[in-house]
């Protein structure tokens, strides 16, 4: 099945579930997945109205909004992918940034006090986890602090990476790895909180992860451009702040 066959029995799912009218799409970052799931709350409680959340990473949801997916808001873990998004025509808005991510080192076994960058060149270390950084950009951010550190040559061979951020947790928190780097809203979630160690890593060593959300385009009588716009502002309201703010996000 083709995606842009996908998303269209998808959306005729959604209608008979929903107003169509009132029920828009984001496309939500894999590392922003539980932040959403409070955002979704609260915004649904103040509006009165509905959304669904469509989980990925950043990559993949751009390619599936240049195929034609009929996402309201994108929610990413870059810049780079909604500034593209607007070049291209698909917004008639900047995209703006709501929060900076952090990065970690994250294991299921080896204690918090073992645990380091320097560490990951330890041949008892088989496999690191790593998010895609084609398409995932706390990945990108982890690969720069490798080589930074000038551990990657070192290491290369025994890199996993995820398809997402949520992969790569899976990963990390299966066993399946020795370590594995994240993001830090994703070991504070609460599916995620406790299932190992972590240290955070410093910022200095890797480029500023700057998030950033777009509004995509509607026609001007598209019974859904209200709803998105009214979201969109909530995603930057204080309340959201607080929310983003609790999971690590500075």
């Amino acid at each position: 099945m083709n995606i842009q066959r996908f998303f269209l029995l998808f959306s005729v799912f959604l209608a008979g579930c929903s107003k169509p009218s009132e029920r828009i799409i984001v496309a939500t970052a894999a590392n922003v997945q539980y932040v959403m799931k409070e955002i979704k709350a609260e915004f649904e409680k103040e509006a009165g109205k509905e959304i669904d959340i469509v989980v990925g990473s950043s990559g993949k949801l751009t390619t599936q909004i240049r195929e034609g997916a009929p996402f309201d808001v994108f929610v990413s873990a870059d810049t780079k992918y909604p500034e593209e998004i607007f070049k291209n025509g698909g917004s008639a808005e900047k995209p703006k940034v709501y929060a900076f991510g952090s990065l970690v080192l994250w294991s299921k076994n080896i204690p918090k006090s073992d645990l380091n960058i320097d560490s990951l060149a330890n041949d008892k270390i088989k496999k690191i986890a790593v998010p895609n950084p084609e398409t995932a950009p706390y990945g990108e951010a982890a690969i720069q602090i490798l080589k930074s550190k000038n551990l990657f040559d070192k290491i290369e061979k025994r890199l996993v990476f995820g398809e997402s951020i949520a992969q790569t947790a899976q990963y990390i928190t299966s066993g399946n790895v020795e370590a594995g780097f994240n993001a830090l809203s994703i070991v504070l979630s609460p599916e995620m909180k406790d299932k190992g160690n972590y240290i955070i890593l410093d910022s200095a060593d890797y480029k500023p992860i700057e998030q950033a959300a777009i509004l995509l385009n509607h026609s001007e009588d598209s019974p859904k451009k209200a709803t998105s716009e009214q979201f969109y502002k909530f995603l930057y309201s204080k309340k959201a702040k607080a929310i983003f703010q609790k999971y690590g996000y500075k």
